[in-house]
């Protein structure tokens, strides 16, 4: 009896795995079923700039925000925005909650193992950040105060990487909160990208916050979903034009206030078409 119990349940759980993986797969919109609907769901940081964030007015802005606009218009579709925190990124693609990332995703092989990355189309580099009187000029030096991070990124990551053994380093939600964090005190430094001792300068110039320690210069791309050869093949048709006609330049000098960089052919462990 107990047997035949169990195997009824058996039957039951498996019923019930298969409306989910059908359920999630079906949020999981084909180039077709955007262009159909005619809105392609683009996954973005809402806390980032000039990457990406909400402005004043509730709407998207950024070089993300501008790369997603551009990308539907590409497409002949609306572009809707879902404001995602940087641990959130990778799990709203892959359950099909968006249809494409353009959030500042630096390429790293890791995360090439559970997304499928574009051509790079832009690039970042990854310090460590600190008011000037701070005296941070080795790794070592990170011993003797509190880091923050964003939790689950490239700093995240790279700081733990460098950090000595034992050091403390606190992990936030997002940028906005580890950037405030070094403003009120909470920590001493931050791993940071290109863009935060602007936004710290902007908010105390008095102390006058720079870059300590760099650890890595990074590329981000656009990011689909494993194996998806349709959506990745489109991306990178995207990329290229935007490369050629002009409107990446006119992004990176709005945002970036720089020149197109010279964008790599290949990053090690990070293949930019589906394989």
């Amino acid at each position: 009896m107990l047997f035949s119990l169990n195997r009824r349940q058996l039957g039951v759980t498996l019923l019930t795995l298969s409306a989910i993986v059908v359920a999630g797969g079906s949020q999981a919109g084909t180039l077709e079923d955007v262009k159909k609907k005619g809105v392609v769901v683009i996954g973005i940081q809402g806390d980032n700039p000039p990457w990406g964030y909400v402005d004043s007015s509730g709407k998207q802005d950024g070089i993300d925000a501008d790369m997603g606009r551009a990308f539907a218009e590409y497409l002949g579709v609306k572009a809707e925005f879902v404001a995602l925190a940087v641990a959130n990124r990778i799990p709203a693609l892959t359950t099909g909650r968006v249809d494409i990332l353009f959030a500042t995703m630096a390429m790293l092989p890791e995360r090439a193992k559970v997304v499928q990355y574009s051509k790079p189309y832009v690039a970042n580099q990854i310090t460590l950040v600190a008011a000037q009187a701070t005296p941070i000029n080795s790794n070592a030096d990170m011993g003797k105060y509190v880091i923050g991070v964003p939790r689950s990124s490239t700093q995240d990551t790279q700081v733990t990487n460098n950090a000595p053994a034992g050091a403390e380093i606190r992990r936030f939600d997002d940028d906005a909160a580890t950037i405030q964090a070094l403003l009120s005190g909470q920590v001493q430094a931050v791993g940071a990208n290109s863009f935060y001792p602007q936004r710290l300068n902007a908010a105390k110039p008095e102390l006058g916050f720079e870059p300590k320690l760099h650890f890595t210069a990074l590329y981000n791309g656009a990011c689909t979903r494993l194996g998806e050869k349709e959506w990745n093949e489109t991306a990178n048709k995207f990329v290229d034009q935007i490369k050629s006609n002009g409107k990446l330049a006119a992004f990176y000098a709005k945002w970036m206030k720089a020149p197109v960089p010279v964008f790599p052919d290949s990053v090690p462990g990070v293949p930019f078409t589906v394989q």
